[in-house]
C-alpha cells in the first residue's frame, strides 16, 4: 500500500508557484479589489459631502424644519409649521390644544418659503451642488494624478527588484487607504485617502500587468491572460458603485469599506502564499528607457486610445450622480445603478475581445470601440430617466472593453516588436495613460459642467473619442527593428504568434537555483 505524502498542501503550493495561472490568480484579484475601492466611493461621496455639509449647515440654521416637533405642546414654540399632509405652511397663534392642524379659525395659511426634500424627490440647493461637481472632480481625480506621478518610478523599480515585492507593497498601501476611506468624515481626509489609495493602485497595476506579460511569452495566450486580468478590473467596476449605493443607503457608510479591508487581507495572504514577496528578482535584460518608449509613435498611438476611451467614463463618475440628483431627482441608490450597465458590458467586452480581437485585429477592435464610446457619450444626456442610462452606459463599457483588451496586449508587443522584452516600463507608460484618463476627466468635468452644463461636457468629450478612433489605424502593421525582422512574421505582423526572447522563460517565481543558472550564463 503506498504511503500517503506527508504535506500535501505545501507540495501542492510547491508545484503550483511554478503555473502561470497562479500568477493570474494574484492580478486578478489585485485589479478586483483595486477598481471596487475605486468605483465604490462614486455614489457615496456627493450624497455624503451633501448631507454632512448643505444639511448639516441648514439644520444649525433652521432646527425647526429637519427635527420632528414633540405630540403636544403648551406653548406656541414655533411661528410657522409646514403640514406634510397638504404642503401648506401653518401660522400657530397661541393655542393651547395639541398641535393639530386647526381648521382656519386660529390660524393663517401661508404659501410654503422653503418647501422640504422629500426623501425621494429632487435635493434642495442646486448653487451647492453645482459647486460640488468641481470638489467632488477633484477628488476623483486626486487618485489618477498621484497615481500619474508615482507610476515611471514603479516602473524603474519593477526592472530592478522584479515584480513580487511592489506588488506586496501595493496590496499594504491599498488596505491602509480603505481603512482610512471607511473612517473618514470630512472632504479632507477622503481627499488624502484617495490620493493615498493611487500610490497603491499604481504599485499594484504596473507590477500585474508587467508580471503576467512576463510569464506568458505567445501573444494569444498573452491576449488571453489581459483579457482575463481585465476582466477582473471590469468585476471591480461591476460590483463597487451599486455595492457603495446599497451598502450606503441601508447600512452606513464604513460598511462598504470594511469589507473591502477584509478582502484585501485576505489579497494579502494569498501573495504570501503564491509569490513570496522577500526575495529581489530583476529582469534578465536590460530595459529599453522610458525616454525611448515615449518617442515611439506606436507607443503613443495605443496609449492615447486608452486614455480618450477611458476619460469618457471618467468624466461621467462625478458628474452623472450630481447630473442625476438634480433632473431625475433619483434616491441614492440609484446613483451607483446607474453605472450598472456599464460595468457589466465592461466585464463582457473584455472577456469576449480579449480572444476575438486577435482574430479580427486589434487595431480594428480598438478603432470600432473608440467610435462606439463616442456615439455613446453623445447618447448619455438624452436619457429623462435611469432607464433611459441603460443604453447609452452599456454601450459605452462594452466599447470601452474592446479598447482595452486590446491595448493592453498590443503594448507587450510593441516593445517585443521594437525594443526589448522588459515590460514594468511599457505598462508604466499603459497605466499613466489610463491615470491620465482619470486624472483630466474628473478634473475638468466638473469645472465644464459648472460653466457650460453637463450635456455639452458629453458632446466634447464624445467628438474628441470619435475624431481619436481612425489613429488607430496606425497600428494595423507597425514596422519591427531590423534586428528583429528575421523572428518575427512578415506576412502578419499584429498575429504572430510566438516571440524569440533574449533568453528562455525561467521558472516563476524565481529560485535559487534559477540565480545560479543565470550566473553560470
Amino acid at each position: 500500500m503506498p504511503l500517503a505524502p506527508q504535506h500535501p498542501p505545501q507540495h501542492w503550493l510547491a508545484q503550483g508557484r511554478g503555473s502561470p495561472r497562479l500568477v493570474l490568480v494574484v492580478v486578478f484579484v489585485a485589479l478586483l479589489l483595486d477598481n471596487m475601492l475605486l468605483t465604490v466611493v462614486v455614489p457615496i461621496v456627493p450624497t455624503f459631502l451633501y448631507t454632512t455639509e448643505y444639511e448639516g449647515a441648514n439644520s444649525s440654521v433652521a432646527p425647526a424644519q429637519t427635527e420632528p416637533a414633540p405630540p403636544a405642546l403648551k406653548a406656541p414654540l414655533f411661528s410657522s409649521l409646514f403640514s406634510y399632509f397638504d404642503n401648506t405652511t401653518v401660522t400657530v397663534s397661541g393655542s393651547d390644544s395639541p398641535l393639530g392642524v386647526p381648521n382656519g379659525t386660529e390660524s393663517s395659511l401661508q404659501p410654503p418659503s422653503s418647501p422640504p426634500a422629500p426623501s425621494r424627490g429632487c435635493l434642495e440647493g442646486d448653487e451647492f451642488l453645482t459647486k460640488e461637481n468641481v470638489r467632488v472632480g477633484l477628488l476623483f481625480a486626486s487618485k489618477a494624478l498621484v497615481q500619474l506621478l508615482v507610476n515611471p518610478s514603479v516602473g524603474l523599480l519593477t526592472n530592478r527588484i522584479g515584480y513580487h515585492i511592489p506588488m506586496f507593497i501595493g496590496f499594504t498601501i491599498m488596505f491602509l487607504s480603505t481603512v482610512m476611506f471607511a473612517f473618514s468624515g470630512t472632504y479632507t481626509l477622503l481627499f488624502i485617502a484617495r490620493a493615498l489609495q493611487g500610490v497603491g493602485s499604481s504599485f499594484s497595476s504596473v507590477a500585474g500587468l508587467g508580471m503576467l506579460a512576463s510569464v506568458y511569452t505567445d501573444d494569444f495566450e498573452r491576449g488571453n491572460a489581459m483579457g482575463i486580468a481585465l476582466g477582473g478590473l471590469a468585476l471591480g467596476v461591476l460590483i463597487g458603485a451599486p455595492f457603495g449605493s446599497i451598502m450606503y443607503e441601508f447600512v452606513g457608510k464604513s460598511s462598504p469599506f470594511l469589507v473591502l479591508a477584509f478582502l484585501a487581507l485576505l489579497d494579502g495572504a494569498l501573495q504570501l502564499c503564491i509569490l513570496q514577496p522577500s526575495r529581489i528578482s530583476p529582469e534578465s535584460t536590460k530595459a529599453t528607457p522610458v525616454s525611448t518608449l515615449l518617442r515611439d509613435p506606436y507607443i503613443l498611438v495605443a496609449a492615447g486610445a486608452l486614455c480618450f476611451s477611458n476619460m469618457g467614463v471618467a468624466m461621467l463618475e462625478p458628474t452623472l450622480p450630481i447630473w442625476m440628483m438634480q433632473t431625475m431627482c433619483s434616491p441614492q441608490w440609484q446613483l451607483g445603478m446607474a453605472f450598472l450597465p456599464a460595468s457589466i458590458s465592461y466585464l463582457i467586452g473584455t472577456n469576449l475581445f480579449g480572444i476575438l480581437a486577435n482574430k479580427m485585429g486589434r487595431w480594428l477592435c480598438s478603432m470600432i470601440g473608440m467610435a462606439v464610446v463616442g456615439v455613446s457619450l453623445l447618447c448619455v444626456p438624452l436619457a429623462k430617466n435611469i432607464y433611459g442610462l441603460i443604453g447609452p452606459n452599456g454601450g459605452l463599457g462594452f466599447a470601452i472593453g474592446m479598447v482595452d483588451s486590446s491595448m493592453m496586449p498590443i503594448m507587450g508587443y510593441l516593445v517585443d516588436l521594437r525594443h526589448t522584452s522588459a515590460y514594468g516600463t511599457v505598462y508604466a507608460i499603459a497605466d499613466v495613460a489610463f491615470c491620465m484618463g482619470f486624472a483630466i476627466g474628473p478634473s475638468t468635468g466638473g469645472a465644464i459642467v459648472r460653466a457650460i452644463g453637463f450635456p455639452w461636457l458629453m458632446v466634447i468629450i464624445g467628438v474628441t473619442n470619435l475624431a481619436y478612433a481612425p489613429l488607430c489605424w496606425c497600428l494595423h502593421s507597425p514596422p519591427a527593428k531590423e534586428e528583429k525582422m528575421a523572428i518575427l512574421s512578415q506576412e502578419c505582423p499584429m498575429q504572430t504568434q510566438s516571440y524569440t526572447k533574449q533568453k528562455p522563460l525561467r521558472e516563476f517565481p524565481l529560485t535559487e537555483d534559477s540565480d545560479v543558472e543565470e550566473n553560470v550564463e
